[in-house]
């Protein structure tokens, strides 16, 4: 079914559902992203994401609900909404045997945007310029990967679909594409994004959605979850300055484990733990990790220790 159109927004879904048998895939889910805004779906596997997402694509229909995509239906297909979307998915198709470049400018070209601008400018924009003349079934995972990220930018779609987008991608490529998404979002593209990278959806993600079990259990900016989550900060004293039994001792130390060669404190005050430190063993080589987006998700998706 489709939902009300709304001006300023690229996706609005109203009590969405998808069942397979007896598994809610998708169990009562509404939502709505800005156009232009960077919102990412987190839950852990087979929490119902790729269901959401193929929803919002048009690649699969939903059981009830409705669904706005850029002001209309995603299904039936939309021959005029359909160059508005990019879509990678976690299994991208490719032309094998064609080469990169070859592979880019046949994408294009199915867009009716002129092929050789298209393919150059993908090639650049993930880094396989090197790479133009290499069959598709030559590369790498990892360039695969880069390359059904090209592909779904090729006609510049006003909303991308990225799925898990740098699953296969090493460190630095990781962080290129970083830059990529965030010059798209600069020049006003909608991105919806999945990732198990929990750095990458606080770092890049204006707004993030948690889905366990098919339903959203936390909506919002990543620094609000972070705020109002009332976690921990952790301190950590090289397991050679202090004992865990003296440590726990420390007014207003909640929990003591040891890690990596560290005694961690956990605490709510913060300051005076530091102080009580300083009193008994000096600051030196003491550290302190705040509670970030990861330890918010492990928390609400039942996997913390």
């Amino acid at each position: 079914m489709s939902g009300p159109a709304e001006p300023d927004a690229a996706l609005v879904l109203s009590d969405v559902r998808k069942r397979y048998g007896t598994v809610r895939a998708v169990d009562g889910i509404s939502l709505r992203v800005r156009r232009g805004e960077f919102f990412g779906v987190l839950g852990p596997n087979g929490a119902g994401k790729t269901t959401l997402i193929e929803i919002m694509e048009g690649l699969r229909v939903a059981d009830s609900g409705a669904v706005s995509v850029l002001g209309h239906p995603p299904v039936p297909r939309d021959v005029a909404l359909l160059p508005r979307l990019g879509v990678q998915t976690q299994k991208s198709a490719f032309f094998a045997r064609l080469t990169a470049r070859e592979h880019l400018e046949t994408v294009a070209r199915l867009y009716g945007v002129p092929a050789a601008r298209a393919a150059d400018h993908g090639l650049a924009l993930v880094g396989l310029t090197e790479h133009a003349d290499r069959r598709v079934e030559k590369l790498s995972g990892g360039q695969r990967q880069r390359l059904a990220i090209a592909s779904a930018l090729a006609h510049e779609p006003e909303l991308i679909f990225l799925d898990e987008p740098t699953a296969a991608l090493d460190p630095q490529a990781r962080r290129d594409l970083w830059r990529v998404l965030r010059e798209l979002k600069g020049a006003g593209r909608t991105i919806v994004y999945t990732t198990h990278h929990l750095d990458e959806a606080e770092a890049l993600c204006d707004r993030v959605a948690i889905v366990v079990a098919g339903r959203v259990v936390a909506l919002d900016t990543p620094v609000n979850l972070v705020g109002g989550a009332g976690l921990p900060t952790r301190v950590l004293v090289p397991e050679d300055r202090i004992t865990p039994e003296r440590a726990a001792g420390i007014d207003g130390v909640d929990r003591v484990s040891v890690s990596g060669g560290a005694v961690v404190l956990e605490t709510m005050a913060t300051a005076r733990v530091l102080s009580a430190l300083d009193d008994l063993i000096g600051l030196a080589g003491v550290q302190t990790r705040t509670a970030d987006l990861e330890d918010v998700y492990l928390r609400l998706t039942g996997a913390e220790a």
